[in-house]
């Protein structure tokens, strides 16, 4: 027995140093390696169930921004971050929540199915995951249309259906996942001027605290996306004026207001890349459609962060600073 326990303790502590050296190299992957391995897990379970892998992608890069946005919800084990809850996986009556027999799940009204032919409908699986989520939207058929209606019967908000659906038609556009590059908002040779105004008082149509950065600079200075994305708006609003609003791959709204006009096939639905001409500086809104000139021309760059129920807006400033940082250094490499 004395012999046979330093042998067990040797074989415990390298499982452990196994373990937690798998772990960390896990965790030292660049975002390009996990989004490949990400990719590779889209493309089987595309194989397996005929659902296009940037559907799949869509909805697992929506729930990646939701899990973010947060608090009260784990960060994700492996690769993937489509979250289901114990009761939706195992089945809301069923006396075992850390059930996974794909059986007994099924009868106690589980969703959770096994993706990688094991036997067992793990809750911290990606394939297992990926598959039950790839199972649900199979049932609706394979057309973007079909796609919208399967969101719509899961998530139940409007709104997280449109932003699913943009995250796919950028996905399905581009082929792949290395999507996150960002652009200072304009060109940086040009001559501007910005501090951190977000949360300071503004008065114009009653108290209310500004939501955002002023860059000032002159008129017809182009404006420029900061981000892949979606045109989700284009118009006029009250306080913003000539306006766009675009949504990127972590669920963020980024706000573009106060413009003199906008570029040309720039719409609403339209993809736009980072550093892509969307407008104009101008000074235009507090007023009806067409006011000019109530203040000196600038754009106005707000955030907006979707937490799958609300959306609310955060300092931009930071993330204005660190994407004109990089553009400097992209200019001095000559890249």
């Amino acid at each position: 027995m004395r012999k046979f326990l330093p042998s067990l303790i040797i074989t415990l502590l390298t499982c452990l140093w196994i373990a937690s050296n798998g772990q960390a190299a896990e965790q030292e992957l660049t975002l390009e390696e996990r989004n490949l391995e990400r990719l590779h897990l889209y493309q089987k379970i595309e194989a397996l169930t005929n659902i296009p892998w940037y559907y799949i992608a869509a909805v697992d890069t929506y729930e990646r921004g939701v899990r973010r946005a947060l608090r009260d919800r784990p960060r994700e084990e492996g690769f993937i971050s489509i979250f289901y809850s114990p009761n939706q996986w195992a089945g809301p009556l069923n006396p075992n929540l850390d059930d996974q027999d794909p059986l007994s799940i099924s009868m106690f009204g589980g969703i959770g199915l096994d993706g990688n032919g094991d036997g067992i409908a793990d809750r911290m699986n990606d394939e297992d995951i990926l598959y039950t989520f790839a199972n649900h939207l199979e049932q609706y058929g394979f057309s973007s249309e079909d796609f919208r209606i399967a969101l719509w019967d899961y998530y139940q908000r409007e709104q997280s259906v449109t932003i699913i659906s943009g995250h796919a038609r950028l996905y399905e556009k581009y082929g792949h996942l290395d999507l996150h590059d960002h652009a200072f908002p304009l060109p940086l040779r040009s001559n501007y001027s910005y501090r951190s105004t977000w949360g300071d008082r503004r008065g114009w149509g009653g108290r209310r605290i500004h939501e955002g950065t002023d860059i000032f600079a002159g008129y017809q200075v182009p404006v420029r996306s900061t981000a892949f994305g979606i045109v989700e708006i284009k118009g006029w609003n009250i306080y913003g004026g000539w306006r766009v609003g675009i949504r990127d791959l972590d669920n963020i709204y980024h706000y573009y207001a106060h413009l003199s006009g906008f570029e040309k096939g720039i719409e609403e639905g339209a993809i736009v890349e980072p550093g892509q001409i969307i407008g104009y500086v101008g000074s235009s809104g507090y007023g009806k459609p067409g006011t000019q000139g109530k203040f000196p021309p600038h754009l106005h760059y707000g955030m907006y962060r979707d937490n799958g129920f609300i959306e609310w807006s955060f300092d931009p400033f930071p993330s204005l600073k660190n994407w004109e940082r990089q553009g400097f250094q992209k200019l001095r490499s000559g890249n």
